[in-house]
């Protein structure tokens, strides 16, 4: 028994410490691009709504300290890829407008937390599991809801992934399933472990989705990047001969 708490407590904490520098990459990603198109805020927004409920979902039940630190930065990671969402073109919001929106729910996150827990915690311990469960269903709705917007951006572009960040998508994956060998080793969660299922299953599709984009249409971009730099390149060829023609005229006259 020591040894299966000793190893779940082991694979939750490398499900956390991937957790902790999961959404890093997504974030440098579009720090560098100055750009989230492809990426709408209504992703990250479904996900900071799942990581709150994520929070109250394992604090209230008094999961391992690994487990109860991981959604808490889950949720911290994915409000800052929120707010580069609505920071960034395409959709450019106001600075003043991010930050009431921002606060807004930092505050809505600390009171429903601080309220729901302290209250529900002891009721959880006398055997009354019920609202934990809730809390548990409304962030298995809300995280796979979350992807549901990046996949209507595939509709629109033929299958192809845009904006999202391989490394992110792989590192969140990698995350999960340490974080469900925990639960299979130690204490088993059947909640967290349809959380875990499903947030792999939809990051699956997205790279499915790009590896079916690649096949039929990689080939097709790039002689379509050749035709038109090769355009590009007779315009500036032509460009320079009637500037030497030019020249030319000048010179006799």
């Amino acid at each position: 028994m020591a040894l299966e708490n000793t190893t779940s407590t082991v694979l939750a904490t490398i499900g956390t410490v991937i957790w902790c520098i999961q959404l890093s990459p997504q974030i440098y990603f579009l720090y560098k691009k100055k750009n989230a198109e492809g990426f709408p805020p209504l992703f990250m927004l479904l996900w900071c709504m799942s990581g709150v409920f994520m929070c109250l979902y394992f604090v209230v039940s008094d999961s391992y300290i690994p487990m109860q630190i991981q959604p808490h930065l889950f949720t911290l990671l994915c409000s800052i890829a929120w707010v580069q969402s609505m920071y960034y073109p395409p959709q450019s919001y106001r600075t003043g407008k991010i930050l009431l929106i921002s606060l807004s729910f930092y505050l809505f996150w600390i009171a429903l937390e601080v309220g729901a827990c302290i209250p529900l915690r002891s009721q959880y311990a006398d055997g009354k599991k019920w609202p934990d469960l809730v809390f548990g269903i409304i962030a298995t709705i809300f995280l796979c809801a979350g992807l549901l917007p990046p996949y209507w951006e595939l509709v629109h572009r033929n299958g192809r992934v845009l904006g999202i960040n391989f490394i992110f998508l792989a590192m969140d994956s990698t995350g999960a399933v340490f974080s469900m060998a925990a639960m299979c080793i130690g204490t088993f969660d059947t909640m967290g472990m349809i959380l875990y299922a499903l947030m792999i299953a939809m990051e699956l599709g997205l790279f499915v989705s790009q590896g079916i984009w690649m096949l039929r249409f990689r080939n097709e971009e790039l002689v379509v990047n050749k035709v038109e730099k090769s355009d590009v390149t007779e315009v500036e060829e032509k460009v320079l001969n009637d500037k030497e023609d030019l020249n030319d005229v000048q010179s006799l006259t």
